[in-house]
């Protein structure tokens, strides 16, 4: 299973090193360590989470670049992780098994995003907890800028797409959406959402 991020594991954390002091840092830090139970992290990336998740957490993050994965290994957390390799459009997990599925900087670059939601669906408990950390489309003069730059951006990266709607997406993949926070124009948002009871 290869990946685009297999080439730039070795330098993602310092070329992203500007947006964590900025921001994305902060809201890290507010949305990792408040979590407890059965986690599951998509899109783990290099691990710069895993140092913030409380004892009370027990996770599995999933990535579908092995040398990302690699990275993650090397980390220290306070808790017990077990790190997968997996594509989050067809996650090796049973129904119903987690409480919180988590992600940051993720469904920009899932090819298909609903089917990667319904995977989420599929393996969050009833009453769990979907809480994204994600850059999306902009509001305003936020969106133009992502809609200007995206055909560019998309073209150098190859997955990664600044004008998606994620907050819409995953009130159609059957979530109700319970809290979304915006940043940055806009462009930046966080997001909670839980399974909608008629979805089940």
């Amino acid at each position: 299973m290869s990946s685009i991020f297999d080439g730039i594991s070795s330098v993602y954390d310092r070329g992203m090193a500007p947006l964590e002091a900025a921001l994305l840092r902060r809201l890290r830090r507010r949305m990792f360590p408040p979590l407890a139970g059965d986690v599951l992290e998509l899109g783990i990336g290099t691990g710069v989470n895993l140092p913030l998740y409380s004892s009370q957490a027990h996770v599995a993050g999933c990535d579908v670049s092995g040398k990302m994965l690699a990275w993650a290994a090397q980390r220290r957390p306070r808790t017990s992780v077990r790190l997968i390799q997996a594509d989050a459009q067809a996650l090796p997990f049973r129904d119903a098994c987690f409480d919180v599925v988590t992600a940051s900087l993720l469904f920009c670059s899932v090819a298909d995003p609903t089917r990667g939601l319904q995977e989420v669906h599929r393996v969050l408990r009833p009453g769990g907890r979907l809480m994204l950390l994600e850059h999306t489309r902009g509001r305003g003069i936020g969106r133009w800028v992502t809609d200007l730059l995206h055909p560019l951006w998309l073209a150098w990266s190859h997955d990664c797409h600044l004008n998606r709607e994620t907050a819409r997406t995953v009130a159609e993949a059957g979530f109700e959406l319970q809290r979304v926070e915006t940043y940055v124009l806009g462009i930046v948002r966080l997001i909670e959402a839980r399974p909608a009871p008629q979805s089940r």
